[in-house]
């Protein structure tokens, strides 16, 4: 354990750094800057903490989101005084909205040089508005104790409101005075021998907010509720618990008990451990888009896990029907967007299983109505994927979800590859790990997420569009400090393929020009350009050998060519007819 007493603000930055360390933190980004300089040496020093320098900080703030995701830690980001921390915003709205800890340190000129133009000056306090969990502005670096224990328990609370009762992002802003570098300074001199650093450090621990507390009593009438009425459905949204197993096995649980259908979202694990959950339905998006069979499979009691699935279709059903609605979540979020019946139980699924522990009921005919539609819908999408052997959208997520290693993490990009996992992923057993950025459902920061992702991880997979992947370029200039690999299965269809399935579509002109917005890019030279590793994919077979074994080291990149129309033109008409297949049958 050691200070920097050099000067005031080697001080000040180094207790910073010891108290983040005492915390847990592991991992700092740091984006190049002159006013950030004494936290930029601080963390540098402190060999327990990764430091990874970042040129862009649009970039560096989606890594440490993506670091964050993957660890469920908070992860630092340092920028210094000016727009640099303006160019963090993206990444701060995305780690609110998905509940990812993040700590923010925008270094600040003092009092003294705002608002008369002394250069790269800009109002910092409250920057970035109501997306912190908290925010705050330290005091202008000092050497009085008070203040240096004012400073250890402010950086001791901001930990604890990224991580309880909802993770998310914490700001501070950090006026630092000159001397930036570390020159030494008499001053402190006499707070070496007079600080006692186990004293100082010795109270450092996480006070946990308690979530709301609930008892199998409690929770009774509700349990009893669902399991007296005969069309429950539980609905699983986006998902990426810290165990999986147990979230999938929650899951299990509670529809074995009550023999409800499972509707699960592409973007959740449980379409990955299929094993643990008989009754899972992953084609609902096709299945609902049948009015006739829609209004058969109204439900009673809807059961919803987090977030809600992606689909407009499952939406629209909810919206029309308008069942009773349970939303099973510990975060203080509100995840009603449809204002339906609701009563959000402010509780994880895992602790509810804890609680259900009645005796199972029978097989209901409702739910054998769904799994044996389910079986015929998966058969019928299953055929037209294996017959058809041209490269299009649609079957790259079907076949990556048979193909990659166990276990392996995959981040799946906004627009249409999100919408294909929904639409294609099938059910296996595989335990591949999904993430994403469906907090605010941007493109912006792609790459960066995936590369913290995959950061010291095992080999990870991207599955993305151009649009999504040029958005993010400057994620490349990550190369250099990452540390593990990623293949990203790039889907170029020269254009943005997710406004083809909207009416705008069918105004010529605007729409490509301003909306398809194809770019033309040769990415053989881009990655050429980056130093990375690139491959055309020209059969499915090409892309299962590419993607079973992985690479551990490096980045690469697997472009799969396809005709955006041609794409969008089969969705239309092959969900269309997968859904009337159901009514004949």
């Amino acid at each position: 354990m050691s200070l920097d007493f050099r000067n005031t603000n080697t001080l000040w930055a180094s207790i910073i750094t010891e108290t983040l360390k005492h915390l847990g933190l592991t991992t700092a980004i740091i984006c190049p800057g002159s006013r950030s300089t004494p936290l930029t040496i601080s963390f540098a020093q402190e060999k327990q903490i990764e430091t990874i320098p970042v040129l862009d900080e649009r970039s560096a703030a989606f890594f440490a989101l993506g670091i964050a995701k993957k660890t469920n830690l908070p992860v630092a980001l340092i920028c210094t005084s000016g727009t640099a921390g303006a160019n963090f915003y993206p990444a701060i709205i995305e780690a609110k909205e998905s509940r990812i800890p993040l700590l923010i340190f925008t270094a600040d000129r003092p009092p003294e040089l705002r608002d008369c133009h002394s250069g790269q000056t800009i109002d910092q306090v409250k920057m970035y508005g109501n997306y912190p969990n908290w925010q705050t502005e330290l005091a202008t670096p000092s050497l009085e104790i008070n203040i240096l224990n004012y400073l250890r328990q402010t950086i001791i609370f901001g930990w604890e409101r990224s991580l309880f009762p909802t993770p998310g992002p914490v700001h501070f802003n950090i006026p630092f005075r000159d001397p930036l570098a570390p020159i030494p300074d008499s001053n402190t001199n006499y707070l070496k021998s007079s600080l006692s650093l186990e004293n100082f450090f010795d109270s450092l621990q996480i006070k946990q907010v308690e979530l709301p507390k609930y008892t199998s009593y409690s929770m009774f009438p509700y349990l009893q509720e669902w399991r007296n009425s005969e069309r429950v459905i539980i609905i699983c949204g986006t998902a990426n618990p810290p165990l999986p197993q147990a979230y999938c096995q929650a899951i299990s649980h509670l529809s074995q008990t009550l023999k409800s259908p499972v509707i699960a979202e592409g973007l959740s694990p449980l379409r990955n451990y299929h094993q643990l959950n008989p009754y899972l339905i992953s084609t609902y998006d096709v299945i609902l888009r049948n009015q006739q069979i829609a209004k058969q499979l109204t439900a009673e009691i809807v059961i919803q896990i987090g977030d809600l699935p992606t689909s407009k279709e499952l939406r629209t059903w909810l919206e029309t029907t308008q069942p009773k609605r349970w939303i099973i979540d510990p975060s203080h979020h509100n995840f009603d967007s449809l204002h339906g019946k609701t009563t959000h139980l402010r509780i994880s699924v895992e602790q509810l299983a804890n609680y259900c522990q009645l005796e199972p009921n029978v097989k209901s005919k409702y739910l054998q109505i769904w799994v044996d539609i389910e079986a015929k819908v998966r058969q019928n999408i299953n055929q037209e994927m294996i017959t058809r052997e041209n490269l299009f959208e649609s079957k790259v997520a079907w076949l990556i979800s048979q193909t990659l290693p166990p276990e392996t993490p995959i981040f799946i990009a906004n627009s249409m590859p999100v919408r294909d996992v929904e639409f294609s992923w099938q059910p296996n057993n595989s335990h591949i790990q999904p993430f994403f950025n469906r907090g605010a459902n941007g493109i912006d920061g792609t790459l960066s997420t995936a590369l913290g992702i995959a950061h010291r991880q095992k080999s990870s997979v991207m599955l993305t569009g151009d649009l999504a992947l040029l958005h993010d370029t400057n994620g490349f200039l990550l190369r250099n400090k990452f540390v593990g690999h990623l293949t990203i299965i790039l889907i170029n269809n020269n254009g943005g393929g997710i406004f083809e399935m909207l009416p705008i579509s069918q105004f010529e002109p605007p729409f490509e020009e301003y909306f398809a917005t194809p770019q033309d890019i040769d990415f053989a030279q881009l990655c050429a350009t980056y130093n990375v590793e690139y491959e055309l994919i020209t059969s499915w077979q090409h892309l299962q050998q590419k993607l079973n074994p992985l690479p551990e080291k490096g980045i690469r990149v697997l472009e799969v060519r396809t005709n955006r129309k041609a794409d969008a033109k089969w969705r239309q008409e092959n969900l269309r007819r997968f859904a009337q297949t159901i009514e004949r049958e």
